[in-house]
């Protein structure tokens, strides 16, 4: 299973598991889409050892779809090397990081 979801009032978690890769791309877009546009989202990081570019690009999809809002999006638990991932594409940037 490549990520679990979780919703409890207006925050939905998605959880990723091993590898944040294209084809997580579907239940990627399925968790977040037909939320209320108030809904908040946290991506859990703690399982990832490897993301490839399409995975940055699914959290764009994702941004895009909170209307470009910083604080509705957070990431978190990112290991060393998804951070740098992160931090060289200027993610931290446009996504709360903790």
């Amino acid at each position: 299973m490549p990520l679990t979801v979780s919703k409890d009032a207006d925050v939905v978690t998605i959880t990723l598991n091993d590898q944040f890769i294209f084809s997580d791309h579907t239940p990627f877009l399925h968790a977040y889409t037909n939320n209320p546009p108030t809904t908040r989202y946290i991506i859990d990081f703690k399982r990832v050892n490897y993301m490839d570019s399409s995975a940055l690009g699914m959290l764009l999809l994702l941004r895009e779809a909170c209307g470009e809002e910083q604080s509705r999006v957070k990431l978190l638990n990112c290991n060393p090397q998804v951070q740098k991932i992160l931090e060289i594409a200027n993610f931290t940037r446009l996504f709360t990081m903790e």
